[in-house]
């Protein structure tokens, strides 16, 4: 479905974002007492020959031409924690670096932020305004895409820090600035095509190269960024509803809305700098509520692989949509055959097989479950 070419318009779309955002005031207020998490972690396996896991590969041929293995940089390990409002989160660390504390502050970073941003008094849009945002954007309601760019912020943040050691930083919040300060934020947000950043970042992965000793991409980085995102214009997903919006007629490039300047009141506004020290200065914070306890000796264990079966595959779309759910959730999938309807993965716990099985049984297909040893 196109988009509606009569409401279509991003320099009105920033305009009204600025105007409901501009003065937003965000007190973001930490817990007293520092936040217990104790964070499961597990190694990822590169392919034979490779740096990267047979997942990363898989996608990176898929869903990331042209890009090269050799831009893409891969985490070390998967960790698996409960975040302060107790839900359970799947994400990724290192190499190197600063192991899991920086996935765990940035998500306790983006609960605080999105608890105060629902104490803020926000203006509501009128019905003309909603249709603009609804025809130029994913989302329309601003507070929602304020809460999405805390979302792509922390992605960013913890994608980077898979490169920290390639950097003189040597503490998460020194880092997180430094990042900030580099600008890098905002050229993920102009330059990292329309879900490359949330499908990488539930892959382990981020396909940059930085410039040596600094936090600045390399040509060859910002060549690439950009003709990855050439070819998803030049190609888009004719029911992929949010893509169409983000590029409208598919011959721009526009940058992200919270990144255009606008004018309020007389003044010359650019949100996204403004979501990023947010962001960045609350993540500091974050980092000593919860570093005293993250930074446990962590056991590290290798899941074994298990076999269930899904008898309803029929074809390769159904093992890809089988794969697809199980990677991305941090799953390592070794075999999927579709004569025999068994697959072979390895869980790094129950709790995420139980909900790939789940997500599995609401795209329609039955599971069987392994069979207890």
């Amino acid at each position: 479905m196109l988009p509606d070419v009569a409401h279509y318009d991003r320099s009105a779309a920033a305009q009204l974002l600025a105007r409901v955002l501009a003065d937003v005031d965000l007190q973001p207020d930490l817990p007293a007492s520092p936040y217990r998490v104790e964070p499961e972690l597990t190694p990822l396996t590169p392919a034979p020959g490779s740096h990267l896991t047979r997942a990363q590969l898989s996608y990176l041929e898929d869903g990331m031409r042209p890009c090269r293995p050799e831009l893409v940089t891969s985490a070390s390990h998967g960790v698996m924690w409960h975040d302060s409002d107790g839900v359970l989160n799947v994400g990724h660390c290192g190499p190197g670096g600063f192991g899991p504390i920086v996935a765990i502050a940035a998500r306790e970073t983006v609960l605080v932020l999105r608890r105060a941003l629902a104490k803020a008094t926000v203006e509501e849009l009128d019905a003309d305004e909603l249709a603009v945002m609804a025809a130029t954007t994913t989302d329309r309601d601003p507070v929602e895409i304020f809460s999405v760019g805390l979302e792509t912020t922390a992605r960013a943040l913890v994608q980077h820090a898979y490169l920290a050691e390639r950097t003189s930083y040597r503490s998460p919040g020194e880092f997180a600035r430094g990042l900030r300060d580099s600008g890098l934020f905002a050229v993920v947000a102009n330059t990292w095509f329309w879900g490359l950043q949330s499908s990488t970042f539930r892959r382990g992965m981020i396909p940059v190269a930085l410039a040596e000793g600094t936090l600045r991409y390399t040509a060859e980085t910002t060549r690439m960024l950009r003709a990855m995102k050439d070819a998803t214009i030049a190609a888009p997903d004719p029911e992929d509803a949010g893509l169409l919006r983000q590029y409208g007629s598919l011959t721009e490039q526009p940058r992200c809305l919270a990144n255009m300047p606008a004018t309020v009141e007389a003044r010359r506004v650019t949100l996204l700098p403004r979501v990023v020290d947010i962001f960045v200065e609350t993540f500091v914070r974050a980092v000593d509520s919860v570093q005293n306890n993250s930074e446990q000796e962590v056991a590290m264990s290798s899941p074994v692989d298990e076999v269930f079966e899904v008898p309803d595959m029929t074809c390769s779309h159904c093992t890809s949509t089988v794969t697809k759910v199980l990677q991305s959730n941090g799953v390592t999938v070794s075999e999927i055959d579709l004569d025999t309807k068994k697959v072979v993965a390895a869980f790094p716990s129950a709790d995420v097989r139980d909900r790939c099985f789940d997500a599995i049984r609401d795209r329609g297909y039955t599971v069987i479950p392994p069979v207890p040893s």
